[in-house]
């Protein structure tokens, strides 16, 4: 099933090292290029981060694949072979993208394993291998979450669904298609533009077109029209975060569909790989408010004249309005969070 992803998902076009850099598949000019950000420093794939090269879940493993990185560098002698260095290195990563709680818990949790091996004192060399098969286990665990959900995720698909998705939700969602249709289930998806950097008219709906799943594109106010209409099943996203009472954080757009979902009966279906405990609800979370001029130009063409607008990169989606969590520990209502993942 994994050569059934598509181009966007396979591990060496979300990032990969060669000849002494680091190459981030660059998700902004998709599908139009096959494009990658070359960094050269940690500073430099942070602000790659920042800037959104890749999304999603395109972080983790950006993060992941910058721990090699790092112990490559420190191996060559090109970085300090120290703790406080490698400490600060990881700090660039987590703060670029603020909201990524994941990405943020996976760092910090290899952090504090990697910093054992500098208080056993071990030679660099040891430090390499060591670091290289920690990622290796975390990759290969991901691989198989990823799977896990996208199983879990096709139960709740029926036979001539019509499913309604917002910007890019990743393996997860992608797999669980993919599975459904490999259990002769015929679903078809409805893409949400997922304005101002257009991730499903440029990353979902290509992707969906190369697995073989049909797919139509929408603007991203027509959700409830289709809902009224009766013509959608299901909501289905991933989530940026979700917190421990069952508040759902995804790109900015995904609140009013989900609202429109409660009026018109249409369940609401969030993915998530790692609730945070540490969120334990809104009043929690760092939210991360982009620049506006952002939202005055469509893939670097302006599309208004000069002037002032506004970006909040995610909304908060209230626990009522969801109806499950597909997550590794099963498809949970909101309620069940908390006691399944404290």
């Amino acid at each position: 099933m994994m050569a059934t992803l598509p181009y966007l998902l396979r591990p060496e076009n979300i990032c990969h090292i060669a000849e002494g850099r680091l190459h981030i598949g660059d998700r902004r000019v998709f599908p139009f290029e096959k494009r990658f950000e070359s960094c050269s420093t940690v500073e430099e794939v942070a602000r790659s981060l920042k800037v959104m090269v890749t999304q999603g879940g395109g972080p983790l493993q950006v993060a992941l694949t910058t721990l090699r990185f790092i112990a490559q560098e420190m191996g060559q002698g090109r970085i300090p072979y120290s703790a406080g260095e490698l400490q600060r290195l990881v700090g660039l990563l987590i703060k670029a993208r603020p909201t990524n709680t994941t990405m943020k818990r996976v760092m910090l949790s290899l952090l504090g394993e990697l910093q054992g091996l500098f208080e056993e004192k071990e030679p660099v060399e040891a430090f390499v291998l060591s670091l290289n098969a920690m990622v290796d286990r975390q990759e290969l665990y991901y691989d198989e979450l990823y799977h896990q959900m996208g199983r879990l995720g096709s139960t709740l698909l029926e036979d001539g669904d019509v499913v309604l998705t917002t910007c890019f939700a990743e393996h997860t969602f992608l797999l669980s298609l993919a599975y459904a249709k490999e259990e002769g289930k015929r679903i078809s998806v409805l893409v949400n533009e997922t304005r101002p950097y257009l991730q499903g008219s440029r990353l979902t709906y290509p992707s969906l077109l190369e697995m073989g799943i049909e797919a139509r594109l929408i603007t991203d106010g027509m959700g409830a029209h289709y809902m009224r209409a009766a013509k959608l099943s299901k909501y289905m996203t991933a989530s940026d975060l979700v917190c421990m009472d069952g508040t759902v954080v995804n790109k900015v757009g995904t609140l009013a569909n989900a609202v429109a979902c409660k009026h018109y009966k249409v369940p609401y279906y969030a993915f998530s790989i790692s609730p945070d405990p540490t969120r334990l609800s809104s009043s929690d979370i760092s939210m991360e408010e982009r620049d506006g001029q952002e939202v005055l130009s469509c893939m670097g063409r302006p599309t208004t004249c000069e002037g002032r607008a506004l970006y909040p990169s995610f909304d908060i989606i209230e626990a009522s309005l969801v109806q499950g969590i597909v997550t590794p520990k099963g498809v949970l209502s909101p309620s069940e969070v908390a006691r399944s993942f404290i």
